[in-house]
């Protein structure tokens, strides 16, 4: 394979090349009014999209710097490029093997986390995985949130639901905090693994998708936060505070259990009672004489 510097003003002229194709409407982006220079988005619009600042697109379109794998898959994303021209992409980056590898593995609940899962019966639990992925969760935590079965495994992730479940968005009190955390605990994914594929589809997804999530991805906020309080107003037990713990996995499984607890004898804390007592009468068998799980441990990404 040839170094990626062989390539470099192609690699430019092929980005200018795509984004001259590109109309703001077409991408999410508003129309202006005004008359544009230049045919396509601007390089402002690009940068936006792809979450990365205006001088560094400057720089790679002028073949001055060298792009990491995830800032390709992001203006992939963003420049709506087809398969082939992906890969074209890559190519001229000089990143073509990384196409081919192979898929991370699946991410797979430590059995000790299930059984922990499990046994918390009236506080809500999750299992996080890599990408803020949730591996796993309770009754008690569909109840609260929404119910994380009715999504596809790939798409049950803490930050999409939190953009994009109305569910998940109206029960937080303060949903914009909320959202800027959520963001900043995802750039600490990336300096775990800044070549995750996967991770960066998300960003680029969310990216286009969340003019908020823009703004507030662009300004590189991170935190590794593993205790705190959080604000709720649920429709069935109202306003409701509880204290959030996480715990990380001793493994190298990156796995960690966040759960949701109250001080007995609080109004929180009987919120949650009247919260297990809705699901477990959810949970009571069905007229074919099945019952539903009690909490759910996917094994799959």
């Amino acid at each position: 394979m040839e170094p990626a510097g062989r390539h470099s003003n192609e690699l430019g002229d092929f980005l200018k090349a795509r984004r001259s194709e590109l109309t703001p409407g077409r991408v999410g982006l508003p129309e202006s009014t005004t008359l544009r220079r230049v045919a396509g988005l601007r390089r402002e619009e690009v940068a936006q999209l792809a979450a990365i600042s205006v001088d560094y697109l400057t720089r790679l379109e002028q073949g001055r710097v060298q792009a990491s794998t995830s800032v390709l898959i992001t203006l992939a994303k963003a420049l709506r490029l087809d398969d082939d021209q992906r890969t074209y992409l890559f190519e001229l980056a000089g990143k073509a093997p990384l196409l081919r590898r192979r898929r991370r593995s699946a991410q797979t609940v430590r059995p000790a986390m299930r059984r922990l899962l499990d046994q918390l019966t009236e506080s809500p639990a999750l299992i996080l995985g890599r990408r803020m992925d949730i591996l796993g969760w309770n009754a008690a935590a569909a109840a609260l949130y929404t119910d994380f079965s009715r999504y596809p495994a790939n798409r049950r992730n803490y930050v999409y639901l939190l953009f994009n479940d109305p569910a998940v968005r109206d029960l937080h009190t303060d949903w914009e905090d909320a959202a800027r955390t959520a963001v900043a605990s995802l750039r600490m994914e990336v300096a775990k693994d800044p070549d995750d594929p996967e991770l960066a589809a998300l960003i680029g997804e969310l990216s286009i998708q969340h003019p908020d999530f823009r703004t507030w991805w662009a300004t590189h906020q991170v935190t590794a936060a593993s205790y705190g309080t959080k604000d709720y107003h649920h429709p069935l037990v109202g306003d409701i505070t509880l204290d959030c713990d996480i715990w990380g996995s001793c493994d190298e499984s990156g796995q960690r259990i966040m759960v949701l607890t109250a001080t007995s004898g609080t109004p929180a804390h009987e919120a949650l009672r009247i919260l297990t007592a809705w699901t477990a009468t959810a949970n009571t068998p069905t007229t074919n004489g099945s019952v539903r799980r009690s909490s759910s441990t996917p094994a799959e990404d």
